[in-house]
C-alpha cells in the first residue's frame, strides 16, 4: 500500500506541477550560473591536442621499431557505456557508416564519444517512451484515444532514437561556423608566417596560439595539423586530415592547395594568398546572403508581435472614446 501511495504521489497532477516547476527553476539557476563556472576553454583544447600529439609519438615509435607486443598484457578500465554496448553487443545493431568521422567534426575523438552515441542511441528511445506513456496515461488529461495515445509514445521513441544525432549535428554545425568566421584572419596570419621565413609546422604552430582567443575550435584543429605534420608519415595526409575533419569547402581548398605545394614544390606563399582571398570573399558572401533573408525571417514575428502593439496603440484612444469611457 505505501508503493502506491508513492505512486499516486507521482501521477497527481499537482505534485507534477510543483516538479516541473521546480526543475525549471533549477534549470535557470544553472543556465545562469553556468558562464561564471566555465573554467579556460582554450587551456582544456590545448590539453586535449598535447594529448593527440603524443598519442600520434606513441604510434610513430611502435611503427618505426616494429616489435611485436602480444606477450604483455594491460589491464584497461571499462565503463558502464563499453560494458552495455559490448555485453549486448549493439556495433552492428546501432554503428552507422562514417561516425567517427562526424564525431570528429563535431569535436568528439576516440573510441569514448563512438561508445557513448551507440548507448544513448539504444537507451533514449525506451526512456521517452516510458516517460511519455506515464504522462499521457497517468498524468495529462487529454481526450485521445488509446490509438492515439500509443502513436504518440511510439513518435516519442522515434525523437529519442534520432536526438543524439541531431546533437551531433548542431554541435558540428556550431562548431563550423566558428571555424569558418576566424579562417579568414588565420590564413592572413599563416601567410605573414610563411612569407617571413617560417616553416609550415611553425606558422601552423603561431597562428594556433594567436587565434585561440577569436575561435578555440580552429585553435585546436590548427594544433592538431601542426601534430600530425610532425608525426605522420605522409604529410599531405596532414592537410587531407583537416580538410576533412572541418568538413568546410574553404579549408577543402586550402588543403588541396598546400597538398599540391607540397607535392610539386610549388610556393606556398602563393596558394595562401590566393586561398585567403577565396575565403574573405565566401565568408563575406555568406554574411550578405544572412542578411538578405533577414527580412523575409522578420516578416511573421513583426505581424504577430508589433502589428497588435501598433493597432492598440492608434486605435485604443479612439475605441476608449467611443466606449465612452474617455470624454
Amino acid at each position: 500500500m505505501q508503493y502506491l501511495s508513492y505512486l499516486y504521489l507521482l501521477l497527481d497532477r499537482q505534485f507534477a506541477v510543483v516538479a516541473l516547476a521546480g526543475i525549471a527553476a533549477f534549470a535557470t539557476i544553472v543556465t545562469l550560473g553556468l558562464p561564471y563556472m566555465k573554467g579556460d576553454a582554450l587551456g582544456g583544447r590545448m590539453k586535449a591536442v598535447a594529448q593527440r600529439r603524443e598519442e600520434l609519438r606513441l604510434k610513430a615509435r611502435e611503427a618505426m621499431s616494429q616489435t611485436s607486443r602480444r606477450g604483455q598484457l594491460r589491464s584497461t578500465s571499462v565503463g558502464f557505456m563499453k560494458r552495455t554496448v559490448d555485453n549486448l553487443k549493439l556495433e552492428r545493431l546501432l554503428e552507422s557508416p562514417g561516425m567517427k568521422e562526424k564525431l570528429a567534426r563535431a569535436g568528439y575523438r576516440g573510441q569514448g564519444p563512438v561508445v557513448a552515441l551507440m548507448f544513448f542511441r539504444f537507451v533514449m528511445p525506451p526512456l521517452l517512451f516510458l516517460g511519455s506513456l506515464m504522462y499521457l496515461f497517468g498524468i495529462s488529461t487529454l481526450d485521445w484515444s488509446f490509438n492515439v495515445k500509443m502513436m504518440a509514445a511510439i513518435g516519442a521513441s522515434l525523437v529519442g532514437y534520432y536526438s543524439p544525432d541531431i546533437y551531433v549535428s548542431n554541435r558540428t554545425d556550431a562548431r563550423r561556423g566558428s571555424i569558418m568566421r576566424a579562417f579568414p584572419d588565420a590564413l592572413d596570419l599563416m601567410l605573414i608566417c610563411v612569407e617571413s621565413g617560417m616553416s609550415i609546422e611553425a606558422a601552423f604552430n603561431k597562428v594556433a596560439q594567436e587565434v585561440g582567443t577569436q575561435s578555440v575550435e580552429l585553435a585546436e584543429e590548427l594544433g592538431l595539423t601542426t601534430a600530425e605534420l610532425s608525426y605522420l608519415p605522409d604529410r599531405r595526409m596532414a592537410f587531407q586530415n583537416l580538410a576533412d575533419r572541418c568538413g568546410h569547402s574553404g579549408v577543402k581548398a586550402v588543403a588541396a592547395a598546400l597538398i599540391q605545394s607540397e607535392k610539386y614544390g610549388t610556393p606556398m606563399g602563393t596558394a595562401l594568398r590566393v586561398t585567403a582571398l577565396e575565403n574573405r570573399e565566401m565568408r563575406m558572401s555568406e554574411a550578405e546572403r544572412k542578411a538578405a533573408s533577414l527580412p523575409s525571417k522578420l516578416t511573421v514575428p513583426m505581424i504577430a508581435f508589433f502589428l497588435p502593439c501598433l493597432f492598440v496603440i492608434i486605435l485604443g484612444p479612439v475605441g476608449l472614446k467611443l466606449m465612452g469611457v474617455v470624454k
